[in-house]
């Protein structure tokens, strides 16, 4: 077995979820700020962020946008990118360590385990918007992530969709795959080492990438 770590973003990665996440943060755009497509400029940041991004000096409204977003994740439908639960399971029996690391809060990871209990099983840490300082693009996060899975960024494989998450990646010097299910392979392409559209051959892409036989 190669040493290798193995990093997850969350929505657009292990979930097929940004598309509820668009519509969501698009909604509120129209209600509040008169911008129909406001979802496309917070992909990838935590919520605290993006909240202090559309209402720095109202946080009333902060607060009831959030709320708004806990009722939404609540009725959300986490079904899996092709190809990633297989993969996780395929790296947990293979003794591999693996992270999500993901911008959004810990009410939003109670939500995914009670409707995907399995991960917390498979993924052996989770690291979401209140354990780093920065918000991606920052590489904070994945900086912590290498360090606690501790191969050292080279021997680090970071799985993103959105751009922040993507530069944020490469910021901690680790290797980038982009999954193209937010953006087009085309537009992700600059900012990866490697673009796959899911998980359903990845043991073979990674192979014929980077020479990592896992």
């Amino acid at each position: 077995m190669e040493k290798a770590a193995f990093l997850f973003d969350l929505d657009g990665v292990i979930f097929d979820t940004e598309g509820q996440y668009t519509d969501f943060w698009d909604g509120i755009g129209a209600e509040y700020l008169d911008d129909p497509h406001l979802a496309a400029r917070l992909k990838g940041e935590t919520i605290a962020t993006s909240l202090l991004r559309c209402f720095p000096d109202d946080e009333v409204t902060r607060e009831e946008v959030r709320r708004k977003l806990y009722d939404f994740e609540a009725g959300m439908k986490f079904e899996y990118i092709p190809g990633a639960y297989e993969f996780l399971v395929y790296l947990k029996d293979r003794g591999y360590p693996t992270a999500i690391v993901t911008s959004s809060n810990r009410d939003k990871m109670a939500q995914v385990y009670k409707a995907r209990p399995e991960i917390r099983d498979i993924v052996k840490y989770t690291f979401t918007g209140e354990d780093f300082a920065k918000s991606k693009p920052d590489p904070d996060c994945y900086r912590l992530g290498t360090g606690k899975c501790g191969c050292g960024p080279e021997n680090t494989f970071v799985f993103e969709d959105s751009f922040n998450g993507l530069l944020s990646g490469l910021g901690a010097g680790c290797k980038v795959i982009a999954l193209a299910t937010t953006n087009s392979r085309e537009a992700v392409a600059p900012y990866a080492d490697l673009v796959v559209d899911d998980f359903s051959h990845i043991a073979a892409e990674l192979e014929k990438a980077f020479g990592l036989k896992i």
